[in-house]
């Protein structure tokens, strides 16, 4: 079953007088319980592409369907509700307040819901957990490495086990072995928990452990692969 479903899209961007068209007409289907990595070079439109599956841009034209609502016709305040439920994004420079710490940045999705705070205490230990750092807590992120802030923010995108998970570029700023973890990671939010998850990477070696890639070039679909595992 489709859980994305992107049926001709066009985005248009301009700049001043400049017209930069990223999508002429992009359809796609994401299926449920899928681990998707989509690829291609600087402009091809694959942040864009998250952006709008996420509700935090509009396409131009066409619609966007996420689980049955059409992302693409609501208004800021039905957006800011259902991202709330239904996405988990974890953008490439982490976003973690420095003043917050790994429990209370992991938190902060929760302060959106009516969970007690019982519930969300146990939300953020069994997230953190998840993600191998329930001994961490209590650190504030200067005190983590690259690797353990994006555990940190992975943590944060499942707390309010929302229907897909969203990565621009998670293994962008880490080094090999920490890269290695957070795939194992997803890896097993995938297997072991059945989250849907998307991610955009240049990085070969981590579109690999993905279930399947799409490579985007100039706004355009170039190949589809869907890898065995």
């Amino acid at each position: 079953m489709a859980l994305v479903e992107i049926r001709d899209v066009h985005k248009v961007f301009t700049r001043g007088a400049e017209r930069i068209e990223v999508f002429t007409g992009l359809t796609l289907d994401i299926e449920q319980g899928s681990f998707t990595a989509l690829m291609g070079p600087s402009g091809s439109g694959k942040s864009t592409l998250l952006n709008l599956i996420a509700g935090l841009d509009k396409p131009t034209s066409g619609r966007v369907v996420v689980n049955g609502s059409e992302v693409s016709a609501m208004t800021a305040t039905q957006l800011a509700g259902w991202r709330a439920e239904h996405i988990g994004f974890v953008f490439q420079s982490f976003n973690l307040l420095p003043v917050l710490t790994a429990f209370q940045n992991v938190e902060l999705p929760l302060l959106l819901t009516r969970l007690s705070k019982k519930e969300r205490d146990e939300r953020v230990r069994i997230a953190l957990g998840v993600v191998g750092l329930d001994d961490r807590m209590d650190h504030y992120p200067r005190q983590l490495s690259g690797g353990q802030e994006q555990r940190v923010a992975i943590a944060r995108a499942i707390v309010a086990d929302p229907t897909l998970v969203l990565l621009d570029e998670p293994t962008g700023q880490l080094d090999a072995s920490s890269s290695q973890d957070v795939l194992t990671l997803l890896g097993r939010l995938n297997d072991e928990f059945g989250k849907t998850i998307l991610i955009v990477t240049h990085d070969p070696a981590a579109a690999a452990r993905a279930k399947r890639e799409l490579h985007l070039d100039k706004g355009t679909f170039v190949e589809q692969e869907d890898l065995a595992r």
